[in-house]
Formats: structure tokens, sequence, C-alpha cells
């Protein structure tokens, strides 16, 4: 896992960024033209900076928190920003899971990437994000409102249910026995 990752903003689009809530700091808020933030944490004040206009969203990072509640809102306040030529941050306390849950949904609605761009595309950008199972359930259901069809489908697993993006990411994993089991210690 590239850990320096988690202390840097991600530039997923020319006017949206990601990030975890440890690199949200002012000299690098000013230096991106970041002209909104928004916080998606219970616990992290919003940053106080003259012409940054921040909106807090204060929902747990738990499958069954109701995130998709705020897609909607969020990507329309990113778009409408975006429009205005200003730049949005959106972050979290990791900047893994509820601030790309809504980056994603903000590539669907108006980008009109399916889901599964959607999330490779961030993916790229931040290698760390991983949305929880109840975040990608809502995904998958707001996929399904805005084109009437999925391109991701929740699967079973060794560890529950998982999204099929997830499944194939795994794949690509190889066990390597260690020493002792190898010789037979």
């Amino acid at each position: 896992m590239d850990l320096a990752m988690f202390s840097q903003v991600a530039e997923i689009t020319n006017s949206l960024y990601l990030s975890s809530a440890a690199a949200v700091r002012g000299e690098k808020i000013r230096s991106l033209g970041i002209t909104h933030v928004i916080n998606i944490t219970l616990e992290i004040p919003n940053l106080q900076m003259p012409n940054l206009e921040c909106m807090q969203i204060h929902i747990d990072d738990a499958p069954n928190a109701r995130l998709g509640l705020y897609f909607d809102r969020c990507a329309d306040k990113i778009h409408m920003v975006d429009r205005k030529g200003g730049k949005t941050l959106v972050h979290c306390v990791a900047g893994v899971s509820r601030s790309a849950s809504i980056c994603i949904a903000y590539l669907m609605k108006y980008q009109r990437m399916t889901l599964e761009q959607a999330y490779r595309h961030v993916k790229r950008r931040r290698s760390v994000i991983h949305p929880n199972v109840g975040f990608w359930r809502q995904l998958i259901d707001f996929e399904r409102r805005l084109f009437g069809r999925n391109t991701v489908k929740m699967v079973e697993s060794s560890i529950g249910w998982i999204p099929d993006v997830y499944l194939q990411e795994t794949k690509s994993f190889m066990w390597m026995p260690t020493t002792s089991s190898r010789f037979g210690y």
C-alpha cells in the first residue's frame, strides 16, 4: 500500500480533487486554486480560510450509513462550482471510502461514466480508495437510477458480499508461502 498517498491531494478532474483530512492544508489549498471543500467527516472541523467555501456532511464510514442521500447534492455542488470556474476538494478522514464514493457519484452523474469506469478512473488517480460495501450498494442503486442498468454487481466471496471489481482486483494477488511452510517446518 502506498502510504504517501494518504497525505497527497489527488486530481480527479481539472476541477475536482480528493484527499484525506491530513492533506487539507491552507498552502496546498491555495496552490491548487481550490475554492470549495466538501468535508465528509463527523469529527474534523472545516478549514477556515478567506475565499474558501466549506460544506460539511456529518456521516460515519459505516456500511449502514446513508451516504447515498448526498450523492445528488454533492455532485450538483461540484458541477456548479466547476461551471463557475472554481475547484472542489472532497475529503473524509482517510480519503478512501466516503470521499471516494462522492467523487465516483459525481463522475457518473456529470461525466456520464458508468460506475465501473468512474471507480477505475478515481482508483488510477488515488490508488488507496476502497469504498465500503454499504457505499457500493448505494452506488450500484445510483447507477441504476441514472442509467437504468449496472456495470458493477455484488458477489459472494470468502469474506462476504463484495463488489465484483474487488474480486477482479484480488485475482492479481499471488499467495506466497512462508519459508517455514515451504520446507515443512
